[in-house]
């Protein structure tokens, strides 16, 4: 299993990981859905109703600067396919997507993380070293669980 930083280096408007997982896209999608799943690897969730519009909260520890609050929408659902939601911290508002295809040995795995504005660099720094780090957590998850 790889996970790939495609975002290009001169950009910082959007993060692009790609996974190539040894599952099947029925399993990526409970890992991406499942709020017991959610807080293995992503963030503990709040008010999880897997329904387009609704509005859910992934909360952990406050830090320095930042409360632990994570605001979202889902505003794609498409089981196995395509999952998208915003994420909203405090005045960083984006959007996650992961999109799902199966392949031969599994499925390949597509994070978008969108809309982060010029004089947003730090936080998107900050949102690349944490999806890369919760992107390690995912693959070991699956590796794990049934």
């Amino acid at each position: 299993m790889t996970l790939t930083d495609k975002t290009a280096t001169s950009q910082t408007e959007h993060l692009s990981f790609e996974f190539d997982l040894q599952h099947p896209p029925e399993k990526v999608w409970r890992a991406l859905t499942d709020p017991e799943l959610l807080a293995q690897w992503l963030l503990p969730v709040v008010n999880a109703k897997l329904e387009l519009g609704a509005a859910f909260t992934f909360k952990t520890q406050p830090q320095p600067g930042w409360d632990g609050l994570v605001n979202c929408k889902y505003l794609a659902i498409e089981p196995q396919t395509k999952l998208s939601y915003t994420w909203v911290v405090g005045d960083i508002d984006t959007v996650v997507t992961f999109t799902l295809a199966p392949t031969p040995t599994g499925t390949r795995l597509s994070l978008l993380h969108s809309g982060f504005k010029p004089d947003q660099k730090q936080n998107f720094g900050g949102a690349r070293y944490g999806w890369r780090l919760m992107g390690g957590k995912l693959v070991d998850l699956l590796e794990r669980t049934a």
